[in-house]
This record gives C-alpha cells, sequence and structure tokens, in this order.
C-alpha cells in the first residue's frame, strides 16, 4: 500500500521537482557565453530583478496576460452556449457533437495553424473573398496583427473550454428548471439563478485550461503575429536560443510557472470547499 502511494509522489520528485530544481539552479547563476553549458552556477537574483525592471519584460508580461484574458472570455462566450446545446441535445446526437468539438485534434497543431496563416495572410482566402463579394475593396492584412493572435488562441483552445463546461451542465438536474419554471419563473431568470451558478466548477475548469498555456504559449504568437506584439513565450525562445542566455531564460520560466501556479492553488482551495460544503 505504501509503495502505491509512494509511486506518485516519486514521478512528481523525478519529472517535475527534479528539473525544477536544476532551472531555479540555473535561473540564479549567470550568464557565460563562452563556458559550454553557458552559465556559471552562484546565487544572483538579477536575472528576477531585470525581469521586472526592464520595460521590455513588463511589456511582454502584460502583453501576455491581457491576450491570455481576452482569448479566454471570448471561449467562454464561445463554448458556453455549444456546451449547453450538447448537453441538451438528444442523448443519441451528443457523441456525434463531442466528436466535432474534438475533431481539430486529429490533426498536427503546428499544420492547423499554418492553416490559418493561409487564411489570413494579404492574399489570402478571407481577403480574396471580401474583394470578391465587394465587402472590402482593399482589405488590411490580419496575419502579423494581435488580431490573428486572439483568432488563433480562441480557435485552438475553444475545446479546452467546451469539455470541462459540458462535463458540467450534462450533470445538471433538469428538475430544478421545470420547479423553477411552475413557480413562474422566467427562462432567463431559472438560467442566471440555477444553471450559472451551478456550472462554476466548470467555467472556472475551462478558463484555467484555456488561459494557463495561452499566457506561455509561443507557436501562434510566432506564426501569426507580427513583432509588435511580444508574448513571454516568444521572449523565452529567444532568449534562450538565440541569445543564449540560459540564466534569464529560466528566470522567465521560473517566474512564468509561479504565476501559472497560483490559479491552480486558488481553484483547488475551492473544490476542496465545495466539497466540504457539501459533506
Amino acid at each position: 500500500m505504501k509503495a502505491v502511494i509512494a509511486l506518485p509522489f516519486l514521478w512528481l520528485g523525478v519529472f517535475f521537482l527534479l528539473p525544477f530544481a536544476l532551472v531555479l539552479a540555473i535561473a540564479l547563476g549567470i550568464n557565460a557565453p563562452d563556458s559550454v553549458p553557458p552559465v556559471e552556477l552562484g546565487f544572483s537574483l538579477k536575472n528576477f530583478v531585470l525581469l521586472f525592471t526592464d520595460d521590455l519584460y513588463l511589456a511582454a508580461w502584460l502583453t501576455s496576460l491581457r491576450i491570455a484574458a481576452t482569448s479566454t472570455a471570448v471561449t467562454l462566450l464561445l463554448g458556453y452556449p455549444m456546451a449547453y446545446a450538447i448537453a441538451r441535445a438528444a442523448p443519441e446526437c451528443r457523441p456525434l457533437l463531442l466528436m466535432l468539438v474534438v475533431l481539430p485534434f486529429w490533426t498536427s497543431f503546428l499544420i492547423r495553424v499554418y492553416a490559418w496563416m493561409g487564411l489570413l495572410d494579404e492574399n489570402g482566402l478571407l481577403n480574396q473573398f471580401l474583394r470578391w463579394s465587394g465587402i472590402a475593396a482593399d482589405p488590411a492584412p490580419i496575419l502579423g496583427t494581435e488580431w490573428a493572435i486572439l483568432l488563433g488562441i480562441v480557435y485552438a483552445y475553444l475545446p479546452f473550454m467546451v469539455l470541462p463546461l459540458y462535463a458540467t451542465l450534462e450533470k445538471l438536474d433538469a428538475g430544478l428548471l421545470e420547479a423553477a419554471a411552475d413557480l413562474g419563473a422566467r427562462p432567463i431568470t431559472a438560467f442566471l439563478t440555477i444553471t450559472l451558478p451551478l456550472s462554476l466548477p466548470g467555467i472556472v475548469a475551462g478558463c484555467l485550461l484555456v488561459f494557463i498555456p495561452a499566457v506561455g504559449e509561443f507557436v501562434i504568437p510566432d506564426l501569426l503575429g507580427g513583432t509588435e506584439t511580444l508574448m513571454i513565450g516568444k521572449v523565452l525562445w529567444d532568449e534562450f536560443f538565440t541569445n543564449a542566455d540560459w540564466p534569464l531564460a529560466s528566470a522567465i520560466a521560473i517566474c512564468l510557472l509561479v504565476l501559472l501556479v497560483g490559479p491552480i492553488a486558488l481553484f483547488q482551495r475551492q473544490q476542496a470547499r465545495s466539497l466540504e460544503r457539501r459533506s
């Protein structure tokens, strides 16, 4: 029994704590371009201080948080009606609808992003359609803008919002809505007082599943975004592979991890309180 319990902790120690300690040790070191690896181990906090004092890194942090929050809000507005419709559909139709939601995962993520590049290019299908339809004679390019990044993130992570919402909404007791209707509650009132509060765990889970990877997203900003939109994932890549500054790149990774662990810890605490109230 003890061995069964110890196995997950061993897994976390080997594949999480040990790499985390290694990255933290590099982050506390000093950049040494002429050595292999290019770092001198020590105890220096200058990399962490630089991340929160330099305007470049501050702008990257704020841009990443803003784009991630906006993308999460848009996926919630799009995903909630989709999940609600699937949960209220006939039982025999739900597997097909869920398959359509996860169908994009059957294709490589990189290929899907490249497809959006073809759609959003200046001479892509979208602009060609706008010219052909007469909606815009000379449409502005979308590729290379922040709009393209938002569109790519919303498209890529929408299933991560729909699935936890569906799992929550599908378990709701329809009798509660019938009882509210019998008591004279309008559909919108029943939704706001019954459905929405009971679906909050799914909303929080979906928002975390979208927000957390969106903050550190690299592929979508690199391929769909322009040079003016700087996100922290792209900064981390550039510092590690272009500038070969391993300590600074490791400090970015540590700060990103700490930033994202906070919402997860708050969610776990809220879930534990909810279980305590139910028991």
